[in-house]
């Protein structure tokens, strides 16, 4: 499994944390940001939610100040369903239940080891299917006639 990683300026030092903690046990794409000086959010949004769609991740974290701008511009892409994370609970749903291929973080607001182990326990949550997948059918019919071409 290959995670694509990105960050703004406020979520630089949380992505440097997650990187170094899981970086041995998992494959990551880091599109950036490289440091704390300040940048545009939308953009590491696309360099994830791209890595995805195209084939070169296949999940996605982002992390800016409160998660909630890189969840917005994430979502724009048909086939990305990003959530903001903030509890364990959230964590295993947002996999579980709305099979999340992004989550979000907001590094202002979380401490470092409670986004580690959310990061954890999304990763290691199966989807389970059944009429959770009949609901996320539901968004890709919406995104199809929203956005006029089929999700992916």
């Amino acid at each position: 499994m290959r995670i694509a990683i990105g960050s703004d300026h406020a979520g630089y030092e949380l992505k440097k944390y997650i990187l170094d903690r899981l970086g041995s046990k998992y494959e990551f794409l880091d599109v950036g940001t490289d440091s704390s000086e300040s940048v545009d959010y939308p953009d590491y949004a696309s360099l994830v939610a791209e890595a995805i769609l195209n084939g070169d991740a296949d999940l996605g974290i982002l992390i800016c100040g409160t998660g909630i701008g890189m969840s917005i511009a994430a979502n724009k892409y048909r086939g990305v369903y990003a959530a903001v994370v903030y509890s364990d609970e959230t964590a295993a749903l947002a996999k579980k239940h709305n099979n999340a291929n992004i989550i979000c973080l907001g590094a202002r607001m979380i401490s470092y080891g409670d986004a580690l182990r959310w990061v954890e326990t999304w990763l290691n949550t199966e989807f389970e299917g059944g009429r959770h997948l009949r609901r996320i059918n539901k968004i890709k019919s919406l995104e199809e006639r929203v956005c006029g071409q089929k999700s992916r």
